[in-house]
Formats: structure tokens, sequence, C-alpha cells
């Protein structure tokens, strides 16, 4: 690569970076005086590369968003990092539906790494292992998770076409708070305007979106991955389970998380430490009891059953077998 090629490429790098640079400042940094210094900036703007004149005393350069997305600079860390989380997005399912995505945008830039970051980046995903399976999970359409993105920034309303779980479908006008990623799916979580409650859908569901006129309010109070966690605990099953357990929040949220269970935390007694054991309610729906004898007996803290009776049954039955089994010989 000629020299006045590399500093143009450098001139590029150095804007990408954002922000207005001035012309003695890149002029500096290229080693050239500033008439060259104008002189590759045309030769960048010859190339369809988006860059814009700032007047005035702190004026310069700066790009400008263009049609299409410039030549990209990155060095060795940079290429690195999105490498990685390409690899961690497609094992975690935080990818859309258009899975080749993935794998093309990896393609091209392993295609221009130099050979030495090529080799060390080929040793660390041969020595590198997960602790967790990789998923196959249904993922949204790209142009209608930009969509419900874009209602959602600026407060407007959105036209879905959703399918439930039942295999329904339905039209709803949504009032999109947010967008949230959980264990390897898109959710969106919103006011349905039609019945004024809070619902939240998946994003591989949706057929189509289409953004209103009209503006909404944020709402106050949780954010939308609360939001989220919430729905996911209360939604409709068929047991609705009360219990009782004495321990910490941190004690029983390590095996009951947010978006299994609510937990009613009572404000402590008078000089009691929030964070001491005491007496905690918690709420939960599922659709079977068998999992949840095993989660209480691993909590290893005393509780009561509330509700339902059932649990009592199935608690029981699990104590009946560990007993036999520790008494074999």
């Amino acid at each position: 690569m000629s020299r006045p090629t590399g500093r143009v490429l450098t001139l590029l790098e150095l804007l990408q970076s954002g922000g207005t640079r001035t012309v003695a400042e890149l002029a500096d940094r290229l080693g050239v005086e500033g008439r060259t210094v104008r002189r590759y900036v045309d030769q960048l703007i010859d190339l369809d590369v988006p860059v814009e004149s700032v007047r005035g005393r702190y004026g310069g350069y700066r790009l400008a968003p263009g049609y299409r997305l410039p030549p990209l600079m990155l060095s060795d860390d940079e290429a690195l990092a999105v490498l990685l989380g390409l690899v961690a997005g497609r094992r975690a399912g935080l990818t859309t539906a258009e899975r080749t995505a993935n794998e093309t945008a990896s393609a091209k830039i392993r295609r221009v790494l130099p050979k030495h970051i090529a080799r060390r980046l080929d040793a660390l995903l041969e020595a590198l292992a997960f602790t967790d399976q990789p998923g196959e999970f249904d993922t949204p359409d790209a142009g209608i998770l930009l969509a419900v993105a874009d209602a959602v920034r600026h407060r407007r309303p959105v036209s879905i076409r959703y399918t439930d779980r039942d295999g329904r479908r339905s039209e709803r006008t949504l009032h999109a708070y947010g967008i949230v990623a959980h264990s390897g799916r898109w959710y969106v979580t919103g006011k349905d305007a039609r019945i004024g409650e809070d619902r939240t859908f998946r994003l591989d569901r949706i057929a189509d979106a289409r953004t209103l006129p009209g503006f909404f309010e944020a709402p106050t109070g949780p954010g939308p991955a609360q939001r989220v966690l919430s729905g996911f605990a209360t939604a409709e099953y068929r047991h609705e389970v009360t219990l009782r357990i004495h321990g910490t929040v941190e004690q029983i949220r390590a095996h009951l998380p947010a978006g299994i269970a609510s937990l009613e935390e009572h404000e402590p007694a008078a000089g009691q430490d929030r964070a001491s054991e005491r007496w905690l309610r918690v709420e939960l729906r599922a659709q079977r009891l068998d999992w949840l004898p095993p989660v209480l007996a691993s909590l290893d803290r005393p509780f009561v059953i509330e509700r339902p009776d059932e649990l009592r049954d199935v608690v029981i039955a699990l104590a009946d077998r560990l007993a036999s089994c520790a008494r074999q010989t």
C-alpha cells in the first residue's frame, strides 16, 4: 500500500472515531500539511464517503450520516471484540431471522484480518469451551425488530400481527416500552391499547409491525426488563403457588429468580438488618408441580406451603423417596 493511500485510510479511521477534527489536528496526526489533508478529504468524497466540512472557529471535518456504510477501520483488538461478540450472540440466540448474516459478517472480518491475528483468533476459538449448550431459538425478523425499536425510541404506537402459543392470531396496537433479550429470546413489552393493560410479546411471533401516528408518554415505575420478568412470574398457568420461606432475599432469589417467582419483601422490624433472614412471601405460577420440591430442598431453608394442597403431597412423596433411598445399604 502506497503511503498516500495509507494516509487516506488513516484519515478515514480518525474521522470514524467520532466528533469534528480540525485541519491542524488531522495534519499533525498524518504528518502532512493542511492542503494535503484537504486533498485527502476530496479523495474520500470521490469514494462516496460522506465527509462534511464544519465552518467556524472550531470547525474542521467530520463524517455525516450516509446512505451506505463507509469502509470500516478496526484495530486488532476491535476486530477480535466484534468476532467474539458474534460468536457469543449466535450461541445465546441473539440473532435475527436472517441467520446467515452472523456467519457472513464473521467471514468478512476474518478475511481481512492480518494472518498473525487470524491465527491467534483460531487458537482462541479452538480452546474456548462453553458451559451451556447452544440453543435452537426462533429468531425475529430483522425488519420487525428495527420497526419496533424505532417505535420504542420515538414513543409511537405500533400495530402488530401476533400469533400466540396456541396458534391464535390477532391484530393489536401496542405502546411499546422496550425490547428485552431473555434466555435466548427477544421480547417487547408495552401496553395493549385495546384492553389498557401491560402485555409481553415474543418478537419471533410477530408477523408484521407498522408504526402508527400519535405519541404516548413513557410509564413510570419498573423498567422493561423488570416488567418482562414480572410478567413471566404472574403468567396464567395451572397452579397458583404461595409459600412463606425463612431466609434472605439473596438466598431465595438464587433458586427462584424474578422470572419465576414474585417476592413480597416485608419491611424489617425496628433494628433488624434488611439483609438478615426473615419470613418472606413467595408467589409463583406453574403448569406442573413436580419440579418445585427439589428446588425447595436445595434452598435448604424453612418453608411453609400456603397453597395449593397438591404441593404438600408432592413434597411428602419426594421426602419419602429420599428417606427410602437413604435407608438402603
